[in-house]
Order: C-alpha cells, then sequence, then structure tokens
C-alpha cells in the first residue's frame, strides 16, 4: 500500500511539472519571434575632436530602413551593412546592423532620432538617444589622428567690418578660409549657407579664388576669401548673423615616406564653421529728426530738374527728382514734388542706376514725372527737401531743391471766374448755351407695336435640331483613335513600364545631388522593384546571384549588366567621389532598365 502511495506521489509531480514545461516552451518561442530593432551608441558622452559609433540592430530582416538626419553631427561613413546568422543546438540566431561614424559639429547635448524598419509588414522604431559633446579632447601628440592635425590647422573666420551699425547702415561680411602650412586643401563644398534674417543682404561675386599669405592667432597662416556679402541690417537691437558651414578635404602628411622618399600623406573630410556672429543694432536718433525723413542712410547729393521750362499746352516735359551718392539708395522713398493742379501729372517711372561694393551701395536713384499743362500761364513748381542721415556725422541733413517756373506760352485761357478762391485752378469746363438745348414735348406720338419673335423656325431652334447630327462624325472618330490606342499592346507596355521606373525611383529622384542617399534610395529601389516582380528578396543576394536569376527570367543580357552595374556604382559611391553629372546619368539608366525588364519579364 505504502509503495502504490509512492508511485502515485511520483505521478502527481510529473503531471505538475508537464503543463509549467509546456508554457516554458511557449514562451521561449514567442521570445524567439519578438522582433528587436535597437539604436547603440559607442560612447553617451564624447568630445568635439571625438568620433561617434551608431549601430541599429534587428533579429528579423527587414525593408525600407530610414535612418534619422543626425542633427547636430556629419557623417564620416555609412551607412554600412552586416549580417550575422548562425545555428546552435537546432535554434537560429539572425542579427542585421546598420553602421553609422558620425563625427560632431559642435558642443552641446544632441538627441538621435528615431530610426525606422518595416519588418513583416509592419514599422518598428528604435528610441532616440542623447549623447553630449563637450570640448575638444587633449590626446599626446603621437596619438593624433589626421581628424585632429586638420582641426588645429584649418579655420573658417567671419570677418564683420562693423559689429555695432546704425539702423540701414552698410556693414561687410568677409568669409575667409584660414590653411596652415602644415596641411592643405584639395576641395571643398558648402553644407550651410548662411541666412540673414532681418538684413537686407547682396552678395559681392568673388570672380578668383587666390591663395594669400597672412596670420591667424599670431601664426602665419595661409587664406582664401570664399564669400563676400554687403548687408544692411533693417531691424534695432541685437541680430544673429547664422554661420557658413563647409565639407572641406584635407590632405594631412604622416610620418611614412614612399619608396622614393616622399612624404605620404592621409586624407580626411573635415566640417568646418565660421560661428554664429552677433551684430548690436543701433537706432537712429529721434532728436532733430526733420519731418520729411524717410530713412534715407548715407551722404548724399539731390535736386530737381525739368527738361524745359518753356512749353505750348498739351505739350509734355520731364521732371526727375534724383537722389545721388553712396548709402541705402534701393531702400527709402524718394520726395515727390507739390505740382499745381492745372499740370496734368502722370505716375513716374522709377530708374535705379546702383552698384553695390563692399562698402555698400553707390549711385543714384530717380522719379521721373511727365507733366502736361492744359493752359497758358505760368506755374512756379515749389522747392522739394529732402533729408538723410549721416552715420559718419551721426547728423541729420536737409537739402532743399530751387523753385522752377514753368511757362506755358501758347493754348486755352483759363477764365478767372473759375478759379477757387484758394488760388488753386479748377479743372470744371464752362457749359456753352445752344439753340436745341431744350425741346418741346411731343403732344402726338408715333408708337409702333415691338416685334414679337417665336423660337420655332428660329436660328436656335434649326442650330439645336441639326447640332446634335453634326457630332456624330466627331464620336466616331474619337472611337476609332480610342480603339488604336487600345490595341497598341507593345505601346501601352512601354507607357506601363515608363510610369513603374518612375514609381520606384521617386525617392531616388528626390535626393539627387545628394550622392550618399542618392544611392542608397537607388539601391533600395531596385531590390525593391525586384521584389515586387519576382516575389522574392534580393537585398541579401550576390550579384552573381542576381544575375542568374534574372538570365532565368530569359532577361536580355545587355539589360542584366547595366542592371548589375547600377548595382556595383551604388555600392563604390560609398567610398568614391560622384558628381551631380555621374548621379543624374545613373538615375536616367536606372529608369531605362526597369522600363525594359518590365517589358521582358
Amino acid at each position: 500500500m505504502k509503495k502504490i502511495g509512492n508511485i502515485f506521489m511520483k505521478n502527481r509531480k510529473l503531471f505538475l511539472l508537464g503543463p509549467l514545461l509546456l508554457f516554458a516552451l511557449i514562451l521561449h518561442a514567442q521570445d524567439e519571434d519578438a522582433v528587436t530593432f535597437e539604436m547603440r551608441l559607442s560612447k553617451p558622452k564624447l568630445g568635439l575632436n571625438e568620433r561617434l559609433r551608431v549601430d541599429f540592430t534587428m533579429n528579423k530582416d527587414g525593408d525600407n530602413f530610414n535612418p534619422p538626419d543626425f542633427e547636430g553631427f556629419r557623417v564620416l561613413m555609412g551607412p554600412s551593412q552586416s549580417i550575422s546568422s548562425s545555428w546552435i543546438n537546432g535554434v537560429r540566431s539572425y542579427s542585421k546592423t546598420y553602421s553609422y561614424t558620425l563625427a560632431p559639429t559642435a558642443k552641446g547635448k544632441f538627441t538621435i532620432k528615431q530610426a525606422t524598419i518595416v519588418i513583416g509588414g509592419v514599422t518598428y522604431k528604435s528610441l532616440p538617444k542623447e549623447v553630449e559633446v563637450t570640448a575638444a579632447v587633449d590626446k599626446p601628440s603621437d596619438q593624433m589622428t589626421a581628424d585632429d592635425i586638420a582641426d588645429e590647422n584649418l579655420h573658417l573666420v567671419a570677418e564683420v567690418s562693423k559689429t555695432d551699425p546704425y539702423l540701414n547702415e552698410a556693414i561687410s561680411v568677409v568669409y575667409k578660409l584660414y590653411v596652415s602650412p602644415n596641411i592643405s586643401v584639395s576641395n571643398y563644398q558648402p553644407l550651410d549657407n548662411p541666412k540673414y534674417n532681418n538684413f537686407w543682404s547682396q552678395d559681392i561675386k568673388v570672380s578668383r579664388l587666390s591663395a594669400q599669405n597672412g596670420t591667424y592667432q599670431g601664426k602665419p597662416y595661409r587664406y582664401v576669401v570664399l564669400k563676400r556679402v554687403v548687408l544692411y541690417p533693417q531691424k534695432t537691437g541685437k541680430l544673429e548673423i547664422e554661420p557658413l558651414s563647409l565639407d572641406v578635404t584635407v590632405d594631412v602628411p604622416t610620418n611614412r615616406r614612399d619608396f622614393f622618399g616622399g612624404r605620404i600623406y592621409s586624407q580626411t573630410n573635415k566640417t568646418v564653421s565660421a560661428g554664429k556672429r552677433t551684430i548690436n543694432v543701433k537706432s537712429l536718433p529721434t532728436a532733430n529728426q526733420p519731418a520729411d525723413f524717410t530713412g534715407a542712410v548715407g551722404d548724399f547729393d539731390f535736386a530737381v530738374t525739368t527738361s524745359k521750362t518753356s512749353l505750348n499746352a498739351s505739350e509734355s516735359l520731364q521732371a526727375v527728382v534724383e537722389v545721388s551718392g553712396k548709402g541705402n539708395l534701393k531702400l527709402f522713398k524718394l520726395p515727390e514734388p507739390d505740382l499745381p493742379s492745372s499740370l496734368e501729372v502722370f505716375e513716374p517711372e522709377f530708374n535705379e542706376r546702383v552698384r553695390t561694393t563692399l562698402s555698400g551701395m553707390q549711385g543714384k536713384v530717380s522719379n521721373s514725372y511727365t507733366i502736361v499743362p492744359a493752359y497758358r500761364g505760368k506755374y512756379p513748381v515749389p522747392p522739394v527737401s529732402f533729408s538723410y542721415f549721416n552715420p559718419d556725422t551721426k547728423k541729420y541733413h536737409t537739402l532743399n531743391s530751387d523753385e522752377i517756373l514753368i511757362n506755358v506760352l501758347e493754348g486755352p485761357t483759363k477764365s478767372s471766374n473759375s478759379a477757387s478762391p484758394s488760388g488753386v485752378t479748377s479743372n470744371k469746363h464752362k457749359v456753352i448755351a445752344s439753340g436745341n438745348q431744350f425741346n418741346f414735348i411731343k403732344l402726338k406720338p408715333n408708337l409702333s407695336a415691338k416685334s414679337i419673335s417665336y423660337f420655332f423656325g428660329s436660328n436656335l431652334y434649326y442650330i439645336l435640331l441639326f447640332g446634335p447630327l453634326l457630332l456624330i462624325p466627331l464620336a466616331i472618330f474619337l472611337r476609332k483613335k480610342r480603339d488604336a490606342i487600345a490595341s497598341d499592346v507593345i505601346g501601352n507596355k512601354v507607357k506601363k513600364a515608363n510610369k513603374l521606373a518612375r514609381k520606384y525611383l521617386s525617392a531616388a529622384k528626390k535626393q539627387l545631388g545628394d550622392k550618399d542617399s542618392f544611392y542608397v534610395a537607388l539601391e533600395k529601389a531596385l531590390h525593391n522593384y525586384l521584389k515586387a516582380k519576382l516575389k522574392i528578396e534580393t537585398s541579401e543576394f550576390s550579384k552573381d546571384k542576381i544575375s542568374e536569376l534574372l538570365t532565368k527570367k530569359k532577361i536580355e543580357e545587355a539589360t542584366v549588366t547595366d542592371f548589375i552595374g547600377l548595382l556595383q556604382n551604388c555600392e563604390a559611391a560609398r567610398y568614391s567621389p560622384f558628381s551631380d553629372v555621374e548621379m543624374q546619368r545613373d538615375y536616367e539608366k536606372a529608369s531605362e532598365v526597369i522600363s525594359l525588364m518590365d517589358k521582358e519579364l
């Protein structure tokens, strides 16, 4: 009896352990099926002269990977892709990683935002992470990399002619790239062009880039003037000029020598920034400001002239109000002459002859008025005043023109009783009486009945009746044309193929001009096209495998060669410079290849 009880207890334990083991196996299977997509940083804190590695890792293969914009960093390398797959004790382990190497562009705390990927038709997002960038970290000279040497020997400077101008006073900004004799620059391209908010701005063309000798922080340097701009502040207070940023290719000498004893150089890319500049704009003084002041700031001359002073009625003359000199010539309103009402005046024609140099605008602006007198007489044009502020003397100045007398020799005379009491002539004309001005009312009118028109039998009736019959031949012609288009199988297939190519390449077209983004999008478009047409994932296939697959589908050899060549260009673009012309050529080639393949599949 005791043995039976022991057996029962053992069976009872096994009975209880069975469901627990089954439950654990289910949980383990669910863990294996769970999708993970995460971002990993090589370090949460780094110096301005250090590098950051960012990995986006997933445990399932996915499509349409979209990285964040990496605000505050410059992408040095990436995306590079690695895949790890293994079987251990019958359990499959899979990992796919997209890696980037970043260089910080400024100090501060930055957030690397979410990346997204589509796995099994579901979009997954990584969690954002914060990175702190501190001042440059000191390194021993024997541990200095090419990037460290470039940091110390390359500087972009914005030289401002005046940091405390008056409102509407000209200042200039000259951007210079200083290069130490220890390194050399082989290429550069702008990343962020400055925006001059609350400034009127005009670029001064740099006709030729030439290196000049100079000093930077007391040390001998060579420099190149890259950009010159003239600014007129349009708002008082503290205004900021956004920085100019460049991506510069730098050749740094190493301690190694080639076979002939020449020094071997290491090439690196650096991002340099001129930094923000603050301009403290002073308001114009309100004391002694003339009533007719309209915002002119500078040093000017003023004149009012006429093309002639004697003429006949109904003839015309030109009156010109002109301001010349140096200052904000395009930014103020010209004064208007006060002309008698008896002179017909047309809208003025504005003329501008202004050139802009580093010191500001110089030249003249004018309004030309066309004046036509209606009556004989003498018409005085009173003096016109013009006021401006001179920032050199820090005073307002007022200039007055001379009075001009316009003498109309021939023409009708204006009646004296038509003049207004104030002496201003009137434009009213006398009413001349005539014998037939008023007539008697007719006592016996000759009235006739108004004709009545009927719709039936009218022109409109016949147009509406026979018009639809005339449309029958047109309908037959359009029907035949539509049938001809529908029967053109080859033409329709070409149109459909071209439309499909535009669909898959739309993302790549938006990235034209950005080499890395364009070729990533182009490679993704080519693989997505194959996935849609062949119903298989080809992103992990070798090019030989893809070539073999397309050949089996009876794609022409030339088309297959072009397709594989595009994939090779996408890979080579990560490590080689590609021009905008080459990107445009590859885009057009991809569109052509997809169209050809779609007709052959």
